[in-house]
């Protein structure tokens, strides 16, 4: 039995050494990963996230001419149909609060019944006065009548009977004489009135109708086939059921799904890299499979600060070079801008390269033995830098510390320079 249970005990005893040789061992695999080093074609990128959105769209407007019948607060939208709607020619898009036109509608045409008022008393007034100037000019002309008769009378009369019979002819003649021009700036004085209400009356129904016509026009329709997508205000907020028309009287847009732009936005410490042609590789987060290109078309020239953030961004362009039906506005994107290429370099993963005060380095197997070896490094990319010195082809590199590493020489790139496979 004893020696049964030293043989357990033995056995027990193996396999714990087993398992604890096998799991240092991996342990240790573990920790010492090592990589070749790269040479090749370099690539410096930055890499933003961006949101699609079509190249050339259609606006479409609410009502027009609201500033010019007194409406210069924002007009709401009551309803809007959803975004991503399809629609034809004709289609109903959206229905705008009229409150405010409907009240200036209803004070107009009170004004207007007052006008009309007003011009019929015109009316009146002016033919009366004039109807009385003209029955004036009637009892005249019979009183200068009767003085010609005196006249014609008075020549078997007195020298100063005559004289007086014809001093009230005169008086007669320049009376009628003074109502007959009386008559025609009265004539002229009740047209320039009649006129001027008319004016006012006239302008109050033209009004009246511009507001009818743009009332009509507070049911929006598609002014051609295609897909509803909502505008965005300066803070990138979408326009919706509920939301208001701003100055420039976009309710919605149609957008041009031929051709595809992604708008995005790129950090005030990578800005300087970017510049207009550059080439651009672009993953939809919708599709993954699916592989775009894309080139630089515009790069803003002042920053912006983002909502939420105190960071300085710019904005930048990207036309996408293929077409696809599947894509479509606001999809988010995934923008690698190759801002630089740089042809036989050798390059190292960035995990690989530690750094002590001023000096760089990585840790590097030479003969079976594990060295800290100085580097002298270039530009970067998110994931790997360049070796200008210290390196080559055919070594490796640890992506991690190895045991000891506070131990070990230093050697510096005087007794160790790069070299190309062709070296």
């Amino acid at each position: 039995m004893k020696n049964k249970a030293y043989v357990y005990l033995a056995v027990l005893l193996i396999l714990v050494l087993i398992v604890w040789y096998i799991g240092g061992r991996k342990s240790v695999e573990t920790e010492e990963i090592k990589v070749p080093v790269k040479y090749g074609l370099f690539e410096i990128t930055v890499s933003t996230s961006g949101e699609l959105q079509a190249k050339n769209s259609t606006n479409i407007y609410g009502p027009k001419g609201l500033r010019t019948i007194g409406i210069w607060s924002d007009i709401k939208i009551n309803d809007l149909v959803p975004e991503g709607t399809v629609v034809d020619s004709g289609d109903f898009v959206a229905a705008l609060d009229p409150t405010e036109v409907k009240s200036k509608l209803k004070d107009l045409e009170t004004d207007l019944e007052k006008l009309e008022s007003q011009y019929t008393k015109t009316q009146l007034d002016t033919s009366l006065n004039l109807r009385s100037s003209r029955d004036e000019l009637i009892n005249l002309k019979f009183a200068m009548e009767e003085r010609q008769i005196e006249v014609d009378q008075s020549k078997y009369e007195p020298p100063a009977k005559q004289r007086q019979a014809k001093i009230n002819l005169e008086k007669a003649n320049r009376a009628y004489s003074q109502a007959v021009e009386n008559y025609v700036l009265k004539t002229e004085k009740a047209k320039a009135e009649m006129q001027e209400v008319a004016a006012s009356l006239n302008k109050a129904k033209r009004k009246r109708q511009r507001m009818i016509e743009i009332l009509q026009s507070f049911t929006v329709y598609a002014p051609q086939p295609g897909m509803i997508i909502y505008k965005r205000n300066w803070r990138g907020q979408k326009t919706k059921t509920g939301s208001t028309v701003g100055w420039d009287n976009v309710v919605a847009k149609l957008p041009d799904l031929s051709k595809m732009i992604s708008k995005t936005y790129v950090n005030e410490i990578d800005i300087s890299k970017v510049s207009v042609n550059q080439p651009v590789r672009i993953g939809v987060d919708a599709f993954p499979d699916k592989k775009l290109t894309g080139v630089v078309t515009e790069v803003a020239n002042i920053g912006e600060q983002m909502p939420g953030s105190d960071a300085k961004v710019f904005e930048v362009l990207i036309d996408v070079n293929e077409s696809d039906t599947i894509l479509r506005p606001a999809m988010t994107t995934k923008n690698e801008i190759i801002t630089d290429v740089i042809d036989s370099v050798l390059y190292v993963p960035l995990e690989a390269l530690h750094n002590d005060d001023s000096l760089t380095y990585v840790f590097t197997d030479r003969h079976s033995r594990i060295m800290k070896q100085e580097v002298e490094v270039g530009q970067s990319n998110e994931n790997e830098i360049i070796i200008l010195s210290g390196l080559s082809a055919d070594d490796e590199v640890y992506l991690s510390i190895p045991p000891d590493a506070d131990k070990m020489d230093i050697v510096y790139l005087e007794r160790h320079t790069a070299k190309s496979p062709e070296e």
